[in-house]
């Protein structure tokens, strides 16, 4: 059965994937490029089914098959996701269900701080445009030959409101206070995870873990081994992956006007969740 990392891009979502990776690998040293939680969808998933994954409505009528065959190991395994908790085009399939889903661990981050990662990490031309790419429902990467498939992630209120959905096992950590309380929030994570899944961890190594993925120490280790999840134009560009991190605040970098547009594109949402 599968745990779900999910989230919006550019929401923390790699933050937690990289405190459970090193967490869960018998390795002592910490790297950010030992993955042990994988991407879905990938390539791989799918070659026993056969799936044309460059037919977008082919990938996405065989995504619960293709869980359904990772999980006849009968072992709990966690994935990260940036897919929303679609539902296709006939009404009856879904990014996922219950068969194949044992919890879902949704990282949200305020949008007025997502923006400008949005910006900078998709290259986009302005903060209007950026704005744009927010509120509207598409489709992100993929490619001949990508391993990493297209990924369905909707609009930011869509994504948030897709998951909030699947209500079991159902756990929502704000990016916010990862930043603000760490140790609370990880260890909320692992005890989530050894409720729901079982998972047994060493309580010294999750505060050694939680130290070693904290932003300076992830951006140091980008600096001497690279990322090798950033994109290839980003790696071109040599812009880095963790770039801007706690220093990214909207308060100090939004305009009044852009500010108003986004509390207004997603005010509902926002006020739910405390950030208005």
């Amino acid at each position: 059965m599968i745990i779900w990392l999910a989230s919006y891009p550019k929401s923390g979502n790699t933050w937690i994937r990289l405190f459970l990776d090193n967490l869960l690998s018998s390795n002592d040293h910490f790297s950010i490029n030992n993955h042990v939680i994988e991407q879905f969808p990938l390539k791989k998933h799918f070659l026993e089914l056969k799936t044309n994954v460059n037919d977008l409505n082919e990938l996405a009528m065989d995504c619960t098959a293709a869980q359904a065959r990772l999980n006849l190991d009968d072992k709990v395994k966690i994935f990260k996701t940036h897919n929303a908790f679609w539902k296709w085009q006939d009404g009856e399939r879904f990014f996922t269900d219950e068969k194949n889903t044992l919890g879902v661990i949704y990282i949200v981050r305020d949008p007025r701080n997502i923006i400008t990662s949005v910006l900078n990490y998709f290259h986009k031309e302005s903060y209007k445009v950026a704005l744009n790419f927010m509120r509207e429902d598409k489709v992100i990467g993929g490619g001949v030959k990508d391993s990493i498939l297209p990924t369905i992630i909707a609009s930011w209120t869509n994504h948030y409101n897709s998951w909030k959905k699947f209500k079991k096992n159902y756990l929502l950590v704000r990016y916010e206070d990862l930043l603000n309380n760490p140790n609370k929030e990880f260890f909320k994570i692992t005890k989530y995870l050894n409720k729901v899944g079982n998972f047994s961890f060493d309580e010294d190594k999750i505060y050694s873990t939680i130290e070693n993925c904290a932003f300076k120490n992830l951006s140091k280790e980008e600096d001497v081994h690279g990322f090798i999840d950033n994109t290839n134009s980003n790696k071109k560009l040599k812009q880095k992956f963790f770039n801007l991190g706690p220093k990214n605040q909207w308060q100090n970098i939004l305009n009044d006007e852009i500010k108003r547009e986004i509390e207004t594109s997603f005010e509902k949402e926002m006020k739910e969740l405390g950030y208005l």
